[in-house]
């Protein structure tokens, strides 16, 4: 089964643009609560997307599913939830959650309306994760590499992958039967750590779910829909194709991409710490 992937935007001709491409779940991100006090010292885009894009956005979709997500829990958390169902949200993720009552709460506002989704990203929650994995009513769970790295304070956000917590979570939550994936993807040949090895390593792990990054198409570098469309169709064609690859191969080659994966981790991280101590 080929990935499920998501891109984050609120602009309608880019969404449609992705969607036409085979992107599977356009992605309005509403959250912002915390999230500039956890994010300041991170090259990571905070989005600033409105409530309004929500239906903006579903009025244009087709096929693709459209995922929203919204604030981690809070007083106004009710009327946001009930908010985004009316307006089409097909999927709601929860940001920044850390406990089985905050998932009961989240999942009793949902209420059935919508499919949801956990954005797995606090240490606290993976040291919570076997009774909120058996909370009724959980489809998807991803796991946020980006805020997650930064609660285990660790320098660079694959190291998840290469200290075998992502193994970990990703068997307590395969067990469960529930869809899961982890991080973001770059287009082939790009990102700090290569898209193809981080693709080799979500086959390994059973994954179904991949967001694409800012670098798979950054609005500000590559602006305008023809160049968006020659990005997308390229960019998600070369992912689907190299997925047709992985099914292929065998168990041995998924343990040597996982060896050369914690290897290059090491490398990069390694190279970030000198960096950051000034050496």
């Amino acid at each position: 089964m080929s990935l499920k992937l998501m891109y984050i935007t609120d602009d309608t001709q880019i969404a449609q643009i992705a969607e036409k491409s085979g992107v599977d779940l356009i992605f309005v991100d509403l959250e912002i609560n915390g999230k500039d006090e956890r994010q300041a010292h991170l090259d990571t885009v905070i989005s600033r997307h409105q409530i309004e894009d929500v239906k903006k956005i579903k009025d244009v979709l087709k096929i693709a599913k459209l995922l929203v997500r919204v604030n981690p829990l809070c007083e106004e958390s009710k009327a946001e939830i009930e908010r985004v169902i009316n307006d089409g949200a097909d999927i709601i993720m929860l940001p920044f959650f850390k406990t089985k009552e905050e998932v009961n709460t989240f999942v009793r506002y949902v209420d059935n309306r919508a499919e949801v989704m956990l954005l797995l990203e606090t240490p606290e929650a993976v040291g919570n994760l076997d009774e909120i994995l058996a909370v009724d009513g959980i489809d998807y769970v991803h796991i946020g590499l980006n805020d997650l790295h930064i609660g285990y304070k660790m320098q660079f956000m694959f190291e998840l992958l290469a200290d075998g917590t992502v193994d970990k979570i990703c068997e307590k939550i395969e067990k469960k039967g529930i869809q899961y994936g982890f991080g973001g993807i770059a287009r082939l040949g790009q990102g700090e750590l290569a898209s193809e090895y981080v693709m080799g390593e979500h086959y390994r792990l059973n994954s179904s779910m991949a967001i694409l990054s800012r670098s798979f198409y950054n609005t500000n570098k590559v602006p305008g829909p023809d160049k968006a469309k020659q990005v997308f169709d390229k960019g998600v064609s070369e992912i689907r194709n190299y997925e047709l690859e992985l099914i292929k191969k065998d168990r041995n080659f998924f343990e040597e991409n996982r060896v050369t994966v914690k290897n290059k981790i090491i490398a990069i991280t390694n190279r970030k710490q000198t960096v950051s101590s000034g050496k």
